[in-house]
This record gives C-alpha cells, sequence and structure tokens, in this order.
C-alpha cells in the first residue's frame, strides 16, 4: 500500500519526521506539541498549550481530508499529570468548541519532559476517514 505525508504549510516545517502519514484511508497523525508556526510553545499553562497541540493536529487531518469525528485513537503525552486533571474542565470543553462531543478511543501518559523543554503536552493520533 502506498502511502503520502501530509504537512500542512501553516504548520512549522517539519525536520525528520513528518506531521501525518496517509496510508489509504487511515492517517497517522505525528506527535503535536503546544509549536506555533514561528516555531515557539505557546504562553500560558496546559490549557493554552492543549488548544494550540490540539489546533495542530487537527489541521494535519483537515489537510488530509479529515474532520475532528475521522479521530478513532489519541494518545496524550503530559509532563504533569496532576496539572492536566485540575483543568479538565476546561480542556473537556475546548475539546468539544474544536471537535464536537465524540470522543475517540483516548491514553493520557505522563513522561519526565518532551523534546521542547517549554513543553507540558503532546497530542498524537490515528483517523479513519472515509470517502465523501
Amino acid at each position: 500500500m502506498s502511502h503520502k505525508t501530509v504537512n500542512p504549510e501553516s504548520l512549522p516545517k517539519p525536520s525528520g519526521f513528518a506531521h501525518g502519514v496517509l496510508a489509504g484511508n487511515t492517517l497517522f497523525l505525528g506527535g503535536q506539541t503546544a509549536l506555533d508556526k514561528a516555531m515557539n510553545i505557546v504562553p500560558g499553562g496546559i490549557v493554552e498549550q492543549f488548544t494550540q497541540a490540539f489546533s495542530n493536529v487537527l489541521t494535519t487531518l483537515r489537510e488530509a481530508g479529515g474532520l475532528p469525528e475521522d479521530l478513532v485513537s489519541v494518545t496524550i503525552y503530559l509532563t504533569d499529570v496532576d496539572d492536566y486533571m485540575a483543568n479538565g474542565r476546561e480542556i473537556g470543553r475546548i475539546w468539544r468548541e474544536m471537535a464536537g462531543s465524540e470522543y475517540p478511543a483516548m491514553a493520557g501518559i505522563g513522561v519526565t519532559r518532551l523534546w521542547q523543554k517549554e513543553a507540558l503536552i503532546e497530542i498524537q493520533g490515528i483517523a479513519v476517514i472515509p470517502e465523501r
């Protein structure tokens, strides 16, 4: 099966990775931190970083022709699980604003650090994009 990379121009240019890889109708979404176009982690805490990281994921998904409801699996890596849980209501509200009330299979994993030292969160996922 052939595959193609998906690298939206509105996201930072990838180096050594792809934002997404489409294999058939399955999109594998590379891990996204809260990097903005200028390659800076957005200021603020976990809520602001979640918003930017998830926006980056959805940008890649849409570039491949998908919609938020096409997400089937999401993994969230966190440097501070307690901080994420303390802000869970707000993060859930933001999810619903950005992606609706359907949730994919999900996992949250605590890690000691991420690629960018300032990053508090990284989100990766898998989507199955139906023909529309």
